[in-house]
């Protein structure tokens, strides 16, 4: 079922949000070569429980962690881990914040220290499909529409959307109806209405967009060892246009 959210429901989300955009503005700074992903891990879930919120993935179907914080060749859902991070790392954190009932959902890439022409390349399309895919956010517009942007979009720059992983509603928990796949048809699926939440999360990877499944069950990667990033926004669907509730500081 689709929860409609009203306009004070709406802004508790967006404060919850921008907790969560405050704690991916302290990691530009904190990400740098010789720390660990477990470090991150312990950074985040302090910050976002200082600031009276709860760190919403911790028990979510068992999984363990405030973040995913999925490295390289990983698409998502990887481990916080004591390995530390090396120069041209690149790393996508994600995660999801309770702030008094309100939930929010974002992942952001960064690369450690020296970046290559090939990372820079993947972060900026990346970014840019998930902006593409923001644009279409909006009342009347269908599901297929953003899907539509963002892949012809990634794929004209010669990379790969990843199929098996979406985007979803986020609202009263993390994963809601409806599914926003990163790919599809202009003017398919569902049809977008005022209220809705939901997450724009594109998955582009260097090479082809089939994963692998570790072991752990939950990390999945490039099935080819290509890189892969991810950026997400949590977005609602207003009169006035796509409004952005984890909105960054630039």
């Amino acid at each position: 079922m689709i929860t409609l959210k009203s306009a004070r429901e709406i802004d508790e989300m967006e404060k919850s949000g921008q907790l969560l955009a405050s704690v991916h503005e302290a990691l530009r700074d904190f990400i740098k070569p010789g720390i660990t992903s477990w470090d991150i891990e312990v950074f985040v879930r302090n910050m976002i429980e200082d600031h009276g919120g709860v760190a919403a993935q911790i028990g979510y179907e068992g999984y363990e962690y405030a973040t995913c914080c999925s490295i390289n060749d990983e698409i998502c859902h990887g481990f916080p881990r004591k390995t530390p991070l090396k120069d041209g790392d690149l790393i996508k954190v994600d995660m999801c914040i309770d702030l008094k009932g309100a939930m929010s959902d974002s992942c952001w890439a960064y690369v450690v220290g020296k970046s290559t022409p090939e990372i820079d390349h993947l972060m900026e399309v990346t970014e840019k499909a998930l902006y593409k895919g923001i644009e279409q956010a909006t009342v009347g517009n269908r599901i297929g529409d953003i899907g539509h942007a963002i892949q012809t979009y990634v794929e004209g720059e010669n990379l790969s959307v990843v199929r098996d992983f979406i985007g979803h509603g986020i609202g009263p928990t993390i994963h809601e109806a409806p599914s926003v796949p990163h790919y599809g048809q202009a003017g398919k699926g569902l049809r977008l209405k005022e209220g809705m939440v939901i997450t724009i999360e594109p998955m582009v990877n260097t090479g082809t967009w089939q994963m692998k499944m570790d072991n752990n069950g939950w990390t999945a990667r490039t099935q080819d060892g290509g890189l892969s990033c991810q950026y997400e926004h949590t977005i609602a669907i207003t009169a006035d246009g796509p409004r952005i509730l984890t909105l960054q500081d630039e």
